[in-house]
Formats: C-alpha cells, structure tokens, sequence
C-alpha cells in the first residue's frame, strides 16, 4: 500500500545495520571540510534565492540552474547531516557532491 501524504516530498533514510560503536567519538572532526564548504554554498544558495526570487518575478519560471544548485545544496546538507550528529544514521563517508547519489 503506497503511503499517503499531503505533502510533495518525502524524506527517508535508513539506519545502517553494521554501525561502528565508537566512529561517533571523531565524526565531528571529519565533517569539518564539509563544514566549511557547506557554509559557503550556503551563503550562495541564499543569494541565488534571491536572484531566483526576482528571475521567477519576471519570468514566471524558476531558472533550472539555480534549481539545480539550490536542490543540490539541500541535498549534500542532509547528506552530511544524515552522516554526522543530525542522525548519526551511516558510517559511509558522504561525497563532495552536489549530485544524487542514490547510496
């Protein structure tokens, strides 16, 4: 039975089965080149919603560019998140990516 849902997305993740007991003690130090990088798309992302803001204004359409980007962004974000302290739900280190990435 499929799930029902007012809303358009849904957000899943799955606990892996084999988590390390101790990995969580260190994650904090190797999330901090995410961190960093998150922080400045960030910084872009919220400037490009501006920018979308006024193109969707004039437009009428949302540029596909920056909604790719800003998809991206969100995605990297919980996948970091998902990784570190948010859940603390994979060992799997998570890529530098702003692409799916179905693992």
């Amino acid at each position: 039975m499929e799930h029902q849902t007012p809303y358009p997305l849904i957000l899943e993740g799955e606990y892996a089965p084999d988590l390390s007991r101790w990995l969580w003690l260190v994650k904090w130090v190797l999330i901090i080149p995410h961190a960093i990088v998150l922080f400045l798309l960030w910084i872009a992302f919220l400037v490009l919603s501006v920018v979308a803001f006024f193109a969707i204004l004039i437009t009428a359409r949302y540029p596909r560019s920056i909604f790719d980007f800003n998809v991206g962004v969100l995605r990297w974000s919980w996948r970091v998140g998902y990784y570190s302290y948010s859940a603390l739900g994979t060992d799997q280190y998570p890529p530098f990516s702003l692409a799916d990435d179905p693992n």
